[in-house]
């Protein structure tokens, strides 16, 4: 299998159709059921959960894309936000949409999840939406996000994954195929990985093919 990292750093279309889909209603929706069988909605909620975070968090959100998670960001706010992506376009467009939101709380790395330039320890939270079934070592990203984690910090995050019905893995294969997806892995593989980072409490929700997750660094 290919390793898919160098499509993403690289295809202009590809970020541009995947940043358009992932951030336009009723797109979004729409592929979401018709690919996935799953409820947009739940994305937007686990986007929430960084609003409720105290104003001297300090946040990882990687693949940050084209900022999707910023809505969840206010003008005035104080956390230390890092938007992480290995995609210099990517990264582009998401300082546009920091810059026209006046987000100046947020700051901008390219990084590999697999390898992330960090000390252990820099982060109270990790969020990584859409992105692990993407790697082509998620299992090692997982590793790395727990690494980065301060003790009782916390892991979110959206993946697809397989074992959730024969069209879904068949449109999951033809990614992989396509070069837009890692290896992946099914909804045990995701709480393993977890739990072979070092992290606790893992709950993983399954809707359609898409996982929410969520798990803790004790301490």
């Amino acid at each position: 299998m290919a390793d898919p990292r160098e499509g993403w750093r690289s295809d202009r279309l590809r970020a541009a159709v995947y940043d358009f889909g992932v951030r336009t209603y009723p797109v979004n929706a729409v592929a979401a059921r018709l690919l996935w069988g799953y409820d947009i909605a739940r994305l937007w909620r686990t986007i929430g959960e960084l609003s409720r975070e105290p104003d001297d968090a300090t946040v990882l959100d990687l693949p940050c894309g084209g900022g999707i998670a910023f809505q969840a960001l206010s003008r005035g706010r104080r956390l230390r936000y890092v938007a992480a992506d290995l995609s210099p376009l990517m990264l582009g467009r998401a300082r546009a949409v920091a810059r026209r939101r006046a987000l100046d709380q947020v700051g901008f790395v390219q990084a590999d999840a697999g390898a992330l330039p960090f000390p252990d320890g820099s982060f109270d939270v990790c969020v990584t939406l859409n992105g692990l079934h993407c790697l082509p070592d998620p299992a090692g990203a997982v590793a790395e996000f727990a690494r980065v984690l301060r003790p009782g910090g916390t892991l979110r995050g959206t993946a697809i994954v397989t074992g959730t019905g024969g069209r879904r893995d068949a449109v999951i294969r033809a990614f992989q195929r396509w070069g837009y997806f890692g290896p992946g892995g099914n909804a045990t593989d995701l709480r393993r990985w977890m739990t072979s980072a070092g992290l606790t409490g893992s709950e993983v929700d399954v809707d359609g093919a898409m996982a929410t997750f969520t798990a803790r660094r004790p301490g």
